[in-house]
């Protein structure tokens, strides 16, 4: 069964309670060690200013499994960016992980030879925010990798989906096409 755990991508929005900045948008890689997901993981290991990788963890010694990085998709460039990336995008992302193996959607009997890639989304104006939710930054970013490791490894949207869509939907910044 493994071995159709090769490569799979998924992702996911959610959004922010009304007035806070808090959209998640995960980006998720899910693959073996072995393969190509888990080359991505160990050569996004080395760190690039601003772009510090982290391993997803519960709480200190906690590490969650199958082994999750998470890579900011957007430069931190301040202490508060990078505690909210540490600190509760961390654990949302961690808690979601586990859950997802909790529930069979990640099954439990190969999860240690997967490993997960996120690429994370916070806003960069979010922890200068006087009116900052904590547990709304912390809802959207569980719900949104729950769902985007869903969606991956149900290989979603489907072809048929996304053909259907094709002329029905369109980019939410979209504001160059008919």
């Amino acid at each position: 069964m493994i071995e159709k755990y090769v490569f799979h991508a998924g992702e996911a929005t959610v959004l922010a309670a009304e007035g806070q900045c808090t959209d998640a948008m995960p980006e998720i890689l899910i693959g073996r060690k072995d393969g190509p997901v888990g080359q991505a993981f160990a050569n996004m290991m080395a760190q690039t200013k601003g772009h510090t990788a982290m391993f997803a963890i519960r709480a200190c010694n906690q590490m969650v499994r199958p082994a999750t990085l998470m890579v900011p998709k957007v430069t931190l460039k301040d202490t508060a960016n990078i505690d909210l990336f540490g600190g509760v995008v961390q654990a949302a992302t961690a808690d979601a992980v586990l859950d997802c193996v909790i529930e069979g959607i990640i099954p439990r009997d190969i999860a240690n030879d997967l490993c997960i890639v996120s690429l994370v989304w916070i806003d960069p104006g979010c922890a200068k925010d006087p009116k900052l939710d904590r547990k709304d930054m912390y809802r959207t970013n569980y719900e949104a990798t729950k769902l985007a490791i869903q969606r991956a490894l149900a290989d979603e949207p489907s072809f048929d989906e996304l053909i259907a869509n094709r002329h029905k939907i369109r980019h939410d910044m979209d504001d160059w096409s008919d």
